[in-house]
């Protein structure tokens, strides 16, 4: 490796600068990656996704490939750091919350298990966006990636999409995705040839109807309005019209007869967002003379639906008339197969194409797949008893359940190496190829030395936040206080709004003289939707908290909140090894999954959270005693909405303390920081409709978030906590996720 290196760098690498050493180890790995072997099977599954946030991936190939320590040891004794020289890589703007990461996670599994499958996706310019804080409001700015020196590489491939009145040339690039220990696969990302990124004007602002320029600009473009929504079905169709074709390209490239292509492929649909392969895989098989139901039959065959969420707002439905506009030759497929499907069902919630002409994504992926899957345990009853009852009646072979995991060799053995050698110290290697090795570490349970060791542990990534983001952000923490961490995507069902009247009230009550006997440091981490008001609104909330806290010498010494900026993997990798107490304090139903509460818990943090998602997993694995549950049953939301019998303007009304905190909101205080209509809105909002219900848990979640606290002072049974947490973590790796997904759908 160190004559590698030198060549590249034409001098020692004690003489080179950072930069330069990034950029030869970059080009040695890409290199060592090349001499993997491709994994080869008869069948392979292709994953197909709107994200895939990846991360920065210098340290994972370096894990991943087995010469990380000996990377980390050859700068080290040349004078150099190697987490100091990955800080250089960006981090591609390719996701945004759950949905991406767990495709990433999925793909690192897929690879480690030896198993055929590719990633197909966009290559987004400027991902979501770069949030930037201004006057306490996220402001989107463009979050470009690409450097000339990356992990892309141009294939040459290209492929020809046709639209109503134009046709874009796709170019296909490649990034190399290898497993653990294994053979490598390959992230197929598309990317529009006529791209001009010198359209994007003030913040992330262009004209959304140039669809030849701005195609692969940005991630989930705002669509708050019609050009908005075009656009998200020019984005779709280019993803899937390029992944079906490359997907019949190599299948007759291999010489495989496309009327027996569920014998050799399997096409993941991950969310609705590549919904269209379905009609535009019909559509290419009958050019190739294959009859219409023969190719329906053909395709139902090989698709398999991922389900990622029960609000009804993110299973996409869109108007005829736009699919009409954007692409024509889709509809008199679409319609034939709502045809076919109305023949057989008199059920109008079963119709592709419902009564108001708007064409439902989801209700295609069942009929016309042969898998339909939730990513939880709850979250699929739910799915099967309500929100998809009318579909488990007609099709209950198809539904099966694949909850959520993650991959340890990143969310361990990267971001917290503290932990993970003392992990292989205690039980040996084994758990990093089988994660349910980690049950071992319950010998340790009353093992003071272990106990104290995990604490320092603890201490020491509490520290390394606190450098970071001091040196990143410009933020003050205290290395001594309770971390109590929520990071992810801004929605009010995620009800960070719960969590900022929590801090409400702890400031209320140390003003009062109750001072907590540890700090406490409150840490929020989200981007809201450009278009989102009421997320925007939150956001604002906070650092207005933030900043009447910082503010006050007299609470400041026991408080702290604060929202770090641009929330995404990087940041994700010093947070969640630091976290004391995990927020996963969603609306009971409302959470598919969630897989930062699995990230969290690996790492040993102590999961305050609603029996929602895999919450509900993690406490039955863990027990009572090891985690902190509160609120309201998914059965009993379920009733309220159906009843109407939650009125958020009641709780408001006739309880003293909730109201003072609602009220709090637009205080004289609060009102001289913040943006007096933005905070009317927002205390309006919560008293008049809080369609995520946060007044109807927040009292039972003050009461248990101060028990957690009180808890914590017990430095012994808290260290207890964390180890029976990390302990039985292993249930959540992907990598048994993705057998289970082999094993019941895919069967490569």
């Amino acid at each position: 490796m160190k004559r590698s290196l030198e060549q590249r760098l034409g001098t020692t690498i004690q003489q080179a600068d950072d930069r330069a050493v990034y950029d030869a180890l970059l080009a040695y790995t890409k290199e060592r990656l090349e001499k993997v072997p491709a994994i080869k099977g008869e069948k392979k599954v292709y994953y197909i996704s709107a994200e895939f946030l990846i991360g920065k991936l210098l340290s994972n190939n370096l894990i991943n490939l087995g010469i990380r320590n000996e990377a980390a040891g050859l700068l080290k004794q040349n004078g150099k750091n190697l987490e100091e020289i990955e800080e250089y890589e960006p981090e591609p703007s390719l996701g945004n919350g759950g949905l991406g990461r767990l495709a990433a996670c999925f793909l690192d599994s897929i690879a480690t298990l030896g198993l055929p499958g590719d990633g197909i996706g966009l290559n987004y310019h400027m991902g979501l966006f770069r949030q930037v804080f201004e006057n306490r409001r996220q402001k989107e700015t463009p979050n470009p990636w690409l450097e000339e020196n990356s992990w892309l590489t141009d294939t040459g491939i290209r492929f020809q999409v046709q639209f109503k009145n134009f046709s874009l040339t796709s170019k296909l690039y490649d990034i190399d995705i290898a497993g653990y220990d294994s053979g490598k696969n390959k992230l197929h990302l598309f990317d529009v040839e006529g791209l001009d990124e010198g359209i994007i004007s003030e913040g992330i602002s262009f004209d959304k109807k140039d669809i030849e320029k701005n195609l692969t600009l940005f991630l989930y473009p705002d669509d708050s309005d019609r050009e908005g929504h075009l656009l998200r079905i020019y984005q779709q169709y280019f993803m899937v019209s390029s992944g079906a074709q490359l997907i019949l390209k190599e299948l007759e490239e291999q010489g495989r007869d496309l009327r027996k292509m569920y014998d050799y492929a399997v096409i993941q649909i991950n969310d609705t967002h590549p919904s269209m392969i379905i009609p535009e895989l019909i559509r290419l098989l009958t050019q190739r003379g294959i009859a219409f139901d023969e190719a329906a039959e053909i395709v139902s065959r090989t698709c398999a639906y991922t389900n990622h969420t029960i609000l009804a707002e993110a299973l996409e439905k869109w108007p005829v008339s736009y699919l009409e506009e954007a692409v024509p030759y889709l509809m008199p497929i679409i319609r034939r197969l709502d045809e076919k499907i109305k023949e057989l069902y008199s059920d109008e919630q079963t119709a592709i194409i419902d009564k108001e002409n708007r064409v439902h994504m989801a209700n295609m992926d069942i009929h016309y797949g042969f898998s339909v899957n939730g990513v939880a345990a709850l979250h699929t009853e739910i799915l099967k008893s309500s929100e998809l009852k009318q579909f488990y009646a007609v099709y209950p072979e198809k539904f099966n359940n694949k909850t959520n995991g993650i991959t340890f060799r990143r969310w361990l053995m990267h971001c917290n190496s503290r932990l993970s050698a003392y992990i292989t110290e205690l039980i040996g290697e084994g758990w990093k190829k089988d994660a349910s090795k980690l049950e071992r570490l319950m010998k340790y349970t009353e093992d003071i030395q272990v106990l104290e060791k995990l604490h320092q542990i603890k201490a020491e990534n509490k520290r390394n936040l606190k450098r970071y983001l001091k040196e990143t952000q410009g933020l003050e923490v205290c290395e001594k206080s309770i971390f109590d961490i929520q990071v992810k995507r801004l929605h009010e069902y995620k009800r960070q709004q719960m969590n900022a009247l929590y801090a409400i009230y702890k400031y209320l009550e140390i003003k009062g003289g109750k001072k907590p006997k540890r700090p406490i440091t409150m840490i929020f981490g989200a981007k809201a939707a450009p278009a989102y008001t009421i997320a925007k609104d939150i956001i604002h909330l906070i650092l207005c908290l933030q900043e009447l806290i910082q503010r006050d010498s007299e609470v400041n010494p026991y408080l702290n909140v604060i929202m770090a900026e641009n929330y995404n993997v990087t940041l994700a990798e010093y947070l969640i090894p630091a976290c004391d107490i995990s927020e996963q304090i969603s609306l009971a139903s409302k959470e598919a999954s969630g897989t930062g509460n699995m990230k969290f818990m690996l790492n040993g943090a102590v999961t305050l959270g609603t029996e929602d998602g895999a919450n509900v997993e993690i406490h039955e694995l863990v027990g009572d005693e090891n985690i902190y549950v509160f609120g309201k049953s998914s059965k009993e939301v379920i009733d309220l909405y159906e009843s109407g019998g939650y009125r958020a303007v009641d709780y408001y009304i006739c309880d003293e303390q909730i109201r003072t905190l609602i009220n709090f909101i637009i205080s004289p205080q609060m009102l001289k920081i913040g943006d007096t209509y933005q905070l009317l809105r927002l205390h309006a909002e919560l008293i008049q409709k809080d369609w995520f219900m946060t007044l109807l848990d927040l009292k039972e979640y003050i009461a248990v978030k101060n028990h957690a606290y009180e808890e914590y002072e017990d430095e012994k049974a808290w260290s207890r906590k964390m180890l029976v947490n990390i302990a039985k973590a292993g249930y959540f790796s992907s990598d048994r996720t993705i057998a289970e997904y082999n094993k019941d759908i895919w069967r490569l």
